[in-house]
């Protein structure tokens, strides 16, 4: 029985093609891991960016237990007994506000949904008074009527620039920021802050977010 060879210089040329594929893998990755470092920032970069105005934040209603409360437990001002935020959500919505005024972010604008914990969100972190949107609900009848699909409405004001040298920050509920903007952000966590930098051509891109427990670590770090 004859047993095929492969000559020495047939061998050297395998290599030398796998060593080429193996390089050519390496530079791609390379690049694509550049690009994606060059859209997103984080730690003192971000905060640097956001001092000078131009950013939407697109936040998360800060957490709250997936069932409202009953009558006993709900807030005073819950006469609806809508959900409301939990004891992390009201104490990370507080630390994420003084983190702001600490770190003097220009937020200027804020909107927000109309429901209950959404704009407890917004007062605990005595942001500025929000205008409520329906788009920005929850589903709820207090969405009606509506002028826009959530998802559609949420891309376009959210590719638009706010004012010169301040920053707008928009308060709504998960399903309406997957329905947006995909699943690149379906694990957008309670309270988290998506941070997008309008192009001025009707877009926006994704520069970088910030979890609401890690607000206060950015003034120490600022």
């Amino acid at each position: 029985m004859r047993v095929a060879t492969i000559s020495p210089l047939r061998q050297i040329l395998r290599c030398r093609r796998a060593l080429a594929h193996a390089a050519l893998v390496l530079v791609v990755a390379a690049a694509a891991m550049g690009q994606g470092n060059a859209q997103q920032l984080a730690g003192a970069p971000l905060i640097a960016a956001l001092h000078g105005g131009g950013y939407v934040l697109l936040m998360r209603h800060a957490s709250s237990p997936a069932m409202p409360p009953d009558k006993a437990s709900a807030d005073r001002e819950n006469t609806a007994l809508e959900r409301q935020l939990d004891e992390n959500g009201r104490n990370t919505a507080r630390a994420m506000g003084k983190a702001l005024r600490a770190l003097r972010i220009p937020v200027r604008q804020v909107l927000s949904s109309s429901t209950y914990r959404a704009l407890q969100t917004v007062h605990l972190a005595r942001l500025p008074e929000p205008r409520t949107v329906p788009e920005l609900g929850d589903g709820g009848q207090s969405m009606q009527p509506l002028q826009a699909s959530p998802a559609a409405w949420l891309r376009n004001i959210v590719s638009q620039p706010p004012p010169t040298g301040t920053d707008r920050l928009i308060v709504t509920h998960a399903p309406n920021i997957t329905a947006a903007f995909g699943a690149n952000v379906a694990d957008v966590a309670d309270g988290e802050t998506l941070v997008f930098r309008p192009t001025g051509n009707g877009e926006a891109v994704l520069a970088g977010r910030i979890r609401i427990e890690d607000w206060p670590a950015l003034v120490t770090h600022k």
